[in-house]
């Protein structure tokens, strides 16, 4: 499959978490518990300052940004920030890019596909190169342009039932890397109320990217009602002990996976412990 679509070593597994979040014992402590790669969302492209702070406290964990927002980052601002960081810690930083939410990011939000291939144009013209960077995608279109002029596909908010259509689209060779949420959890009420707290937004807001790709997977809206439907919710959010987590979140890689960024739904001060437990399970080391 496409793990070698990148030079980046991502391993098998990652941790995603926000950006600002991200500290130096974070960043060392994944390390030392085998995870691959920390992926930041909600970067700021023209500074990346947690995949700064990422980099130059480990010595081989891979730094991903899931995702650089393409209205909200100037493209040559993000493309020196590229090469800050590579020169930093060459050959540890992916380039994660995408066109967010048009309810968030307003009217100019209407064409994401003609922006992605401008700012795509800017990151080339600036030697940002394609195998370095990867698109967040969830439609058949983006998927198919991330094929074309990047690694692969970061996909947010998905389950392995989407992982297999996704690999399906983008053929073999392409970085193919979901993000899927966890809750390690020992009571199934507890379970579902993390579930809807990693859910609330994307419902409550009604994004309809994420709404759309959940009417592809086979959700109607019922399951949008109420904080979301325990179907959808179980589908969504791996919720458990380690080994659920670690049975669920490896359906991804056998539906055509190379990398699956594991997105937790706990207090920031928990990550590294309870990232710990799990990767026992999973054993990463």
């Amino acid at each position: 499959m496409g793990d070698a679509a990148t030079p980046v070593s991502l391993g098998t597994y990652g941790v995603w978490l926000r950006e600002t979040v991200v500290t130096e014992p974070i960043a060392r402590g994944l390390e030392e518990h085998g995870y691959g790669a920390v992926w930041l969302g909600g970067a700021n492209g023209e500074a990346l300052d947690g995949a700064r702070i990422a980099l130059a406290a480990t010595s081989t964990l891979a730094v991903a940004t899931g995702i650089v927002n393409i209205w909200t980052s100037d493209a040559r601002a993000t493309a020196a920030s590229y090469h800050r960081l590579e020169e930093l810690a060459p050959g540890r930083f992916l380039l994660g890019i995408g066109a967010g939410h048009r309810e968030a990011n307003g009217p100019q939000a209407i064409k994401p596909y003609q922006a992605m291939n401008d700012y795509l144009d800017v990151l080339d013209r600036e030697g940002v190169p394609a195998d370095r960077r990867v698109l967040a995608a969830l439609g058949p279109r983006m998927l198919r342009l991330s094929a074309e002029r990047t690694a692969g596909a970061h996909p947010y908010l998905v389950n392995p039932d989407y992982t297999r259509s996704a690999r399906s689209i983008l053929g073999d060779r392409p970085l193919l890397a979901p993000e899927h949420k966890i809750a390690l959890v020992t009571d199934r009420e507890e379970g579902l109320r993390r579930a809807r707290e990693g859910l609330d937004i994307y419902l409550r807001r009604g994004m309809q990217n994420y709404l759309n790709n959940f009417r592809r997977l086979g959700f109607d809206d019922t399951d949008f009602e109420d904080g979301g439907s325990e179907r959808l919710l179980d589908a969504m959010v791996a919720q458990g002990s380690p080994e659920v987590i670690a049975t669920e979140v490896r359906r991804h890689v056998d539906a055509g996976a190379d990398h699956v960024p594991l997105h937790p739904i706990h207090d920031d001060a928990d990550v590294v412990d309870v990232m710990g437990r799990i990767a026992v399970a999973l054993r990463l080391r």
